[in-house]
This record gives structure tokens, sequence and C-alpha cells, in this order.
């Protein structure tokens, strides 16, 4: 094994990198909270209600236990795939279920595995590199640490506007020339940042001058208050080379509250995917048959995801009166996260463990969704992330405590 990726892998199991939420555990070992009835704000797990049909089309399809799932999805699966962005999104000659549409086990271990092909077909000097938003999302950094890459963290400041800079980026043309992948978060977590037209559109070219995959996660994309988030597929829809370098991933967890179904899909570069799908059929996990029968009935219905998306505006608008500007807060334009800067008490993690101490509101510290990037500070030390997935009374007695703390 070449020394670089025996030190990754090293990087990866010796607790030099570990989950935000053991940092947390860690950080917060026996200090006990100090109210009587604690509030967790720190997972990302929708607490709306799940779609009222999914039960029953599970048992419909239970025979499909006794059957093994096909790896790229069923026929019908990848229909409703294709279906559901062609009433979401303007893809200009739309999307190809049989080639350019594969079935995931969630989102997140589709992210890890893309890192084996997308190393895998480009030939670089030197260590091949992977670049990722920073913060970033788990699956990222282990994927590219699994296959021996180099992870490079592109720092997404209010600065920058809460996205990397691709301008400085493109300066370095020598880490260019051995990147296979970058990874993009839009919306973005934690910030709720929507990447712009013109912004998907320059990671997009320089994808494709460079020769690596841009791996736009979307699965925020269902979740915003105001104008609906542009789509990675229909920029790329518009070009002459339509989907070349592009691969854009999304899942029911988000959209539909169904982050216990472990369903999601990815599409857009058929060689691409091609390549991808033959090397999960020998190692990745596959969606059960009934979990494949009942996601296409969720791609297929609007109506869970309307209400869920109404009461995420309810919940900000709680946020909007208790907190006002205060922590630099200002609405997201997207996911269901708030950004807060806590700065003015000692960073994030000293903020977090004061209002778990204080008052039992749990959050997580920005530093631990984030690495030190290239210019040597980590984007999310002054921060702390709230997910907003509790009940509105929840989220509103949570915010008033930590008003009444940080003030």
């Amino acid at each position: 094994m070449p020394a670089s990726q025996s030190q990754t892998l090293q990087t990866l199991t010796s607790g030099a990198i570990v989950s935000p939420f053991t940092q947390l555990r860690r950080l917060l070992n026996g200090i006990e909270p100090g109210h009587a009835k604690p509030i967790e704000l720190t997972i990302g797990e929708p607490r709306e209600a799940m779609p009222d049909f999914i039960v029953s089309k599970l048992d419909e399809a239970a025979a499909l236990y006794g059957k093994y799932p096909p790896i790229r999805g069923t026929d019908d699966l990848r229909a409703a795939i294709a279906l559901w962005m062609a009433r979401r999104y303007a893809i200009a000659g739309g999307v190809d279920p049989a080639g350019e549409i594969l079935a995931l086990s969630g989102s997140r271990e589709g992210l890890f595995f893309a890192c084996l092909p997308a190393v895998g077909r480009k030939v670089v000097v030197g260590r091949p590199a992977i670049l990722m938003c920073n913060p970033y999302y788990s699956a990222y950094v282990a994927g590219a640490l699994g296959v021996g890459a180099e992870a490079v963290y592109l720092n997404a400041t209010a600065a920058t506007g809460f996205l990397p800079d691709l301008d400085d980026v493109a300066r370095d043309r020598a880490l260019l020339e051995r990147t296979c992948a970058l990874f993009l978060n839009s919306p973005a977590n934690p910030q709720g940042t929507v990447a712009s037209r013109a912004y998907v559109f320059k990671a997009l070219a320089l994808a494709r001058q460079y020769d690596f995959m841009l791996f736009l996660d979307e699965c925020y994309s269902e979740i915003y208050t105001g104008t609906a988030p542009v789509g990675g597929l229909e920029i790329a829809a518009a070009t002459p080379e339509r989907f070349k370098n592009l691969v854009v991933f999304n899942s029911l967890s988000k959209r539909s509250n169904l982050p216990g179904l472990r369903s999601g899909f990815c599409a857009g570069d058929a060689a691409f995917l091609d390549a991808y799908a033959e090397i999960r059929n020998m190692c990745a996990p596959t969606v059960p048959g009934p979990v494949q029968h009942a996601s296409a009935a969720a791609w297929r219905d609007e109506a869970h995801v309307d209400a869920a998306r109404d009461q995420y505006r309810e919940k900000f608008a709680i946020a909007e009166a208790v907190l006002g500007t205060r922590y630099g807060y200002t609405r997201p334009a997207g996911g269901f996260c708030l950004w807060l800067d806590m700065s003015q008490f000692g960073g994030g993690s000293d903020a977090a463990v004061t209002l778990w101490k204080r008052m039992g509101v749990k959050v997580i510290p920005g530093a631990f969704l984030a690495q030190t990037g290239r210019d040597g500070t980590n984007p999310g030390a002054n921060y702390v992330r709230v997910a907003l997935v509790q009940d509105p009374a929840t989220i509103r007695e949570a915010l008033e405590r930590l008003v009444s703390v940080l003030s």
C-alpha cells in the first residue's frame, strides 16, 4: 500500500478525525444539564410527520424481501425520481432514468463510495486530492481518506458568502491538476447558503477544465422558506456537455422526513454512473425492494413536502421573533439550521458548554463540523449549529433559554 494511502487510513482510524457528535459527547462528559428539561438541538434528524402511506407501501411490497434488489434501482423508482426532477427543476431534455440515475441506500454511503471511481478515473502526478467545502459533511472526508486522497478543506466563511472561494481555488493550478473531485453542499449545512447559478456554473467549468468530478450534495433542496434553490442538473443541462463531470446527490431523509428509511439517489454523468454502478454492485449496500417501492411513492407525492416546509417557516418565524439580529442571525435561504456567531462568548465550544451547563440546551460547536482550512483557521470556531427539528413550542423555549444566558 502506498505510504500516502496508509497515512490517510491511519488518520481515518486513529481518532484524529471523529464524528462531531463524538466530540460533543466528550466535551460535555460529566457535565450535568442545568435544567430539568434538557432540549436536544444537535442532530439534523427531522421530526415532522413522515408520509402516512409509507408503512402501507412497505407492507404492500413485503414479498420483495425474498429477492435481491437491483443495485441501480427498480425501473419504477428511477422513473419516479426522473418525474420528480422534471417537476422540480427546469432540466432541458430531462434526465434519463435508465442511464442517469442510481438508487442509493441514503446519500451518505453514496457520497462516500463515489470517491472510488472519482479517484480511479483520473491519472494524476503525485497524490490525488479531493476538495470539499469546510464545514463539511463527514462522508466527504471519510471518502477522501478512504481512497488515499488528500482531503483539502476550502473554508466557507462570512467573507466568502459561506461558500468556498472558487476564484482562490482557480489560482492553484497545481492543486487542480491532481484534484479528482470537489464536494459542494447547496443549500449548505450548516450555514443555509444556496449556491447561485453562476457559482455552480463556475464550479462545473473548473471540473471540466481539469477533468475532475463535481459532487453536488443537494439533500436540503426541498427545505426553503422563499425561492426554491436552483439545481445542479438544470444548470448543466443548458451547456453543450450536459451532465459531463457532474453528479448530484439527494435523499428522502430531509425532504420526506424519512431518515430511517435510508433511501436516496444520485444523478448526472452517465459514463461516471455506469462505472460507479459496477463498483456499487461489488461492495455497496443495496436498497431493499420494499424500500424502493415505498420510495417511489414518496417521490411522486408533494403534499407532505409542502406541509413540512410550512412547519419550518413557522420555526424560522419563531427564531426571528426570539433572536432578532443577535449572534449574526439572518434567516437562511435553505436548510433547517441556525449558524450563530458566538465569538463574543469565547467561541462555539465555550458557548455550547455554557448553554448545556446553565440551561440544558444542547447545540453543536461549529468547530466540530469543520477542520483547519488552507488559511490555517477553522471556519466554524466561532459558531454553534442549532437544528430546528423539534416542535415549535420546544424551539421557542430553547431559543429563549439561549438568549437568557447569552445576552
